[in-house]
């Protein structure tokens, strides 16, 4: 997806420390840190069961539990694991449907692993991880409600889009595929064994028009962002200069075998926050 793993835990900065959306984060007013901490945490928690190398029924299970436990929270008898989170609900209004859709999400890995999903799929996955998670991060950040779900919607795709081509390989040694059915079989190919996928001269007649996409997207939240308040998308810009570095960095790469990592610079992440963090 995806998300980048990692053991969660109650102190939502230690949880999300070292990574970009702890920098953009910290910069907000303490009510609104608290809150994007406490929506960073029931992401990893629930990515980390979907992710998890445990029996497949008990993955479900344990997501199951997780809608449960949300359906408690908006019923005012919010279980321990997410007493902190009635004052965020309620101040920010979150949505209920929005935490259920992240669990939607990353229960699409568990009853099997995604291999070339049709495009439909694909998308319905990035509105689900990622998405989903914007819209409820816009509602924290304060954005103007059509605004915001615009801004959730295409950030969040092109963020996604972006997770899936940085991390093809890693996502086949796990056994998955996001790459989409309709490009596999443009570039001619038939299979999607993740693993021989990866290998195929081909493979960047696929990426390429997920480059595209996602390049649109980040082109279309940038239009947005820009008619509302810098302080309001302080953070979302940050994010999104971020992860439109690694793109480009993927572009310049490229996706033919072999594929080196990429990683942004520290100096190029502290120059993004030195440019927008600051009103």
């Amino acid at each position: 997806m995806t998300m980048e793993t990692a053991a969660a835990n109650a102190d939502y900065g230690t949880t999300a420390s070292g990574s970009s959306f702890y920098a953009a984060m910290r910069i907000l007013p303490r009510e609104q840190r608290d809150a994007m901490f406490q929506i960073y945490s029931f992401c990893r928690q629930v990515d980390d069961i979907a992710d998890s190398d445990g029996p497949r029924p008990e993955r479900l299970a344990a997501l199951q539990q997780w809608r449960d436990d949300v359906d408690a929270l908006y019923q005012g008898r919010p279980p321990e694991r997410l007493k902190d989170y009635v004052s965020s609900v309620r101040k920010f209004g979150l949505k209920r449907e929005d935490f259920l859709a992240i669990i939607d999400g990353m229960e699409m890995d568990v009853p099997q692993d995604i291999r070339a999903p049709d495009m439909a799929t694909l998308d319905l996955y990035c509105d689900r991880v990622a998405s989903a998670v914007g819209r409820l991060s816009v509602r924290v950040f304060g954005l103007p409600e059509q605004d915001g779900i615009q801004l959730a919607h295409h950030l969040g795709r092109a963020l996604q889009l972006t997770n899936i081509l940085r991390d093809i390989d890693e996502d086949a040694g796990l056994g998955r595929l996001y790459l989409p059915r309709e490009g596999l079989l443009h570039a001619g190919i038939t299979g999607d064994d993740p693993v021989k996928v990866i290998a195929e001269r081909a493979l960047p007649k696929v990426c390429l028009p997920l480059v595209e996409r996602a390049k649109s997207h980040f082109e279309q939240a940038d239009a947005i962002m820009k008619r509302n308040s810098r302080r309001a998308v302080r953070a979302p810009r940050i994010m999104s200069k971020y992860y439109r570095a690694i793109l480009e960095l993927l572009i310049a790469r490229g996706f033919a075998v072999p594929r080196e990592p990429v990683r942004v610079h520290k100096w190029a992440k502290i120059a993004i926050l030195l440019r927008y963090a600051i009103i």
